[in-house]
């Protein structure tokens, strides 16, 4: 393998650093927590919003629930339209797509709930907004 000479001038651990995107790096993933406690919110957040759903499906009838691989899903027929519901691990959010959008919510610590980051609306809250907006275009 042989000897590796480290070159002083790309060390800095006094200031932090040396390179913008690692600061970026670090920046981010200090925030970030582990990725089992993120599945775990991940999954409580998204089974809480199942549950949810199935009771508005079954008071209402507009749509349809599904899970299928750990992938949430509601099927609207009139007008025709599907809503997606994914953790993504990598970037620890819940990702949907619903109404030709994308809307990424982040883990909240302090409220103890995912929210989009925009309006600090929570997850079952924007739901129903989206759900409402898709049922009465």
């Amino acid at each position: 393998m042989g000897d590796r000479q480290i070159d002083p001038s790309q060390v800095s651990a006094d200031i932090g650093p040396r390179y913008p995107h690692d600061a970026v790096l670090s920046c981010y993933t200090g925030a970030m927590i582990d990725e089992h406690e993120f599945r775990n919110h991940a999954e409580q957040a998204l089974e809480v919003l199942k549950q949810h759903l199935f009771a508005r499906e079954d008071e209402e009838g507009d749509f349809e629930t599904d899970e299928q691989g750990g992938v949430l899903q509601i099927l609207f027929e009139e007008p025709a339209a599907k809503f997606v519901f994914t953790p993504n691990a990598p970037v620890q959010q819940i990702w949907i797509s619903a109404l030709v959008s994308s809307f990424k919510l982040d883990w909240n610590a302090e409220a103890g709930e995912f929210q989009l980051p925009e309006t600090h609306e929570s997850l079952i809250p924007l739901v129903d907004r989206l759900i409402d907006q898709q049922l009465n275009s």
